[in-house]
């Protein structure tokens, strides 16, 4: 099933409420960038994603191995940089906390899987952008 994120916009800094059908968050840019930094900026959402993913990776797993572990951290950090010949290249850093009486052998592998989750291995792929459509403006 295809998933569906609907904006709107507000005019005031670049808010916007997004909207899957049945939640809803505000995004925005920071004060740096014009914003009124009263949301998460585009960056941040998709890392959040990814930290998300990363974290309910290891609970999954754990889980499903019956083993017990406690609160599960992560921090995620990104710097984007222009290559030679224009491109940018992300650069994305995380380091995780697993509480629990678990052993280092343990605690290797929910990190890999956590590294492998489906988010990141969607990031990973190959990405076709469509160019956008016209909605039709309500008066």
């Amino acid at each position: 099933m295809a998933t569906e994120i609907k904006i709107k916009n507000i005019p005031t800094g670049y808010q916007s409420v997004i909207s899957n059908g049945k939640h809803a968050v505000i995004g925005d840019e920071p004060i740096s960038a014009k914003g009124t930094d009263l949301g998460f900026s585009p960056v941040e959402f998709l890392l959040a994603g990814i930290s998300m993913c990363k974290v309910a990776t290891i609970r999954n797993v754990a889980r499903r191995k019956g083993w017990e572990i406690g609160n599960v951290d992560a921090n995620l950090s990104q710097v984007v940089s222009r290559q030679d010949n224009g491109t940018l290249k992300t650069r994305v850093e995380s380091s995780i906390s697993i509480e629990g009486n678990i052993s280092e052998e343990q605690r290797a592998l929910l990190i890999k899987e956590a590294d492998n989750c489906y988010v990141t291995r969607m990031v990973r792929g190959d990405w076709e952008f469509v160019d956008s459509n016209v909605l039709e403006s309500i008066v």
